[in-house]
């Protein structure tokens, strides 16, 4: 099987949110073995060869190499524009993500590529608000996601482990209430990261 047959995906156990991240995360699902693991090491070399470059965020570069297609995000300037049209051999997987978010592909309109260095990972943060819908799926090592929601003077928190091949979805309570964090990780792990405008 190829990258191109990711339409038709194998079947992803989806598991009851409180299963894996403690308390009940409204907004919240997940599922695993969304792509096989010949999938995924071609997902992984084309994204290494899509041009992927540092992330800047002001005067500071990150341990990740990031593109954004359909729409990008300059946080340099704060700007939001079209950006390059959505890679062709990635549309079967938007197709697979779409399905399991139940959205209309064409609705996951920006794609974010990340490549996350040994020691990388993403601070605590809320996708920007002019995004809707997230699904996220996970390549390569494995990665801890973390949650947090403020409760007068201290936090609510959860976290989960994304298995490789993995897939996630964040709306409503989950995505606009509660902020967002990715562990430093110990090996080299990828994301491909769907989104929907409001």
């Amino acid at each position: 099987m190829n990258i191109e047959d990711l339409a038709h995906p194998p079947r992803a156990r989806a598991a009851h949110q409180g299963d894996l991240f403690g308390p009940s995360l409204p907004g919240l699902a997940y599922g695993e073995a969304v792509l096989t693991a010949e999938e995924e090491r071609e997902a992984i070399a084309r994204m290494q060869s899509a041009g992927l470059t540092p992330f800047q965020f002001q005067q500071w570069e990150g341990k990740r190499l990031t593109r954004s297609f359909g729409w990008t995000y300059d946080f340099q300037t704060g700007r939001f524009a079209p950006g390059d049209p959505v890679p062709d051999w990635i549309e079967p997987l938007r197709a697979r993500a779409a399905a399991f978010a139940e959205l209309a592909p064409d609705a996951l309109e920006q794609v974010l590529m990340i490549e996350y260095g040994v020691g990388a990972g993403i601070g605590w943060h809320k996708d920007r608000p002019v995004f809707e819908h997230v699904v996220g799926v996970s390549l390569g090592a494995p990665a801890t996601m973390r949650f947090r929601r403020r409760k007068g003077d201290k936090f609510e928190r959860a976290s989960a482990e994304l298995a490789p091949r993995s897939i996630y979805h964040l709306a409503g309570e989950i995505r606009d209430e509660w902020e967002h964090s990715i562990a430093a990780m110990g090996a080299r792990r990828w994301s491909i990261t769907f989104r929907s405008l409001r």
